[in-house]
């Protein structure tokens, strides 16, 4: 029964946050909010919702390492979710097609996951107002670099996704999305709650143990909705939302881990966490690192050529799930 239940809240949590990809798109458009906000921000915040509620609610039955493997088994599972659309549209070759300035967004994902690698290990069991000193160091650090980025100038977009985008919002007024993304909102934190206990059963029954399940089942779940964003962004032919996305939720996930100890009243969380997800933490800064490559390299001649990163992350990923089930 735990299964149909973890199936049920999956499905609850993917749809719900797809209404709210498209209810803070159409705020966005409607209202004076910016690109920016909703790219990184709103959009990112949107997705990652399931991961706020299933980590957190994990932290209070007491599973630490669902929680740390939700968030960090996410960021891999984004990072496989840009490659495989890459490889799927390579002959669009998106790297090239969006803007140079998703590196930086990138580079402060990497900085994030790099200091939770640390935390990891380092294991400072240290806090200030009942919060780990680590997870007081990423927030800051993702506050400082977001208020950097979102001094940047957005990238541009072109007439016809303005139009396009114009024509798909038109039926819904700025009432309709504010209420539907506040009652999507309420079925998300619900349905991230069931996810997260019933993964803690699950990891009991099968016993492939709490830092699998949380890292692989529950963040393969949690993170289908950036999937489903990234796939109708590209589909609009729009690069730049698909990855801002995917980068943004990164980000965002590293800092909802370091709150996620406001929670946590036991110590720091991440010094209690598994030291199996060190293979997390590093695999997907190593992942991330062939992400800023794709930028920051030369245009390709080749196809073969230009979907090499692509092809080491995809595979990437499936030796850090397999070191993962192994540990």
């Amino acid at each position: 029964m735990v299964f149909v239940w973890f199936i049920l809240a999956a499905a609850v949590t993917v749809y719900t946050a797809m209404k709210l990809s498209e209810y803070a798109d159409v705020i966005s458009e409607k209202t004076a909010m910016g690109g920016m906000l909703v790219g990184t921000i709103l959009l990112a915040g949107a997705t990652s919702l399931p991961e706020v509620t299933t980590s957190f609610s994990a932290v209070i039955i007491d599973n630490v390492d669902i929680a740390v493997g939700n968030m960090l088994g996410s960021n891999v599972f984004n990072v496989f979710i840009l490659a495989a659309f890459d490889l799927y549209y390579r002959r669009h070759r998106l790297f090239h097609l969006a803007s140079n300035n998703h590196k930086y967004t990138a580079f402060l994902g990497l900085l994030l996951m790099i200091l939770v690698s640390m935390a990891l290990v380092i294991r400072v069991d240290y806090t200030v107002f009942g919060i780990g000193v680590d997870a007081w160091l990423i927030m800051f650090v993702y506050i400082a670099g977001m208020a950097v980025i979102s001094k940047m100038p957005a990238p541009s977009v072109s007439e016809e996704e303005t139009q396009q985008a114009a024509a798909s919002k038109e039926s819904v007024s700025v009432k309709h999305a504010v209420i539907g993304f506040i009652i999507a909102a309420i079925f998300i934190l619900g349905a991230g709650t069931l996810l997260s206990v019933t993964g803690d059963q699950i990891a009991v029954v099968t016993g492939l143990g709490s830092s699998f399940i949380g890292s692989f089942l529950i963040a393969a779940t949690t993170s289908l909705p950036e999937g489903v964003s990234v796939f109708s962004a590209l589909r609009l032919k729009n690069a730049n939302l698909a990855i801002g996305a995917i980068l943004g939720s990164n980000m965002l996930n590293m800092f909802i881990l370091a709150a996620s100890d406001v929670v946590y009243q036991k110590g720091s969380i991440l010094a209690d966490a598994s030291v199996s997800h060190l293979i997390s933490a590093i695999g997907g800064s190593l992942l991330v690192a062939v992400i800023i490559w794709s930028f920051m390299r030369k245009r390709s001649a080749s196809l073969s050529a230009y979907s090499i990163p692509s092809i080491i992350t995809v595979i990437g990923y499936f030796i850090v799930q397999y070191l993962i089930f192994n540990s």
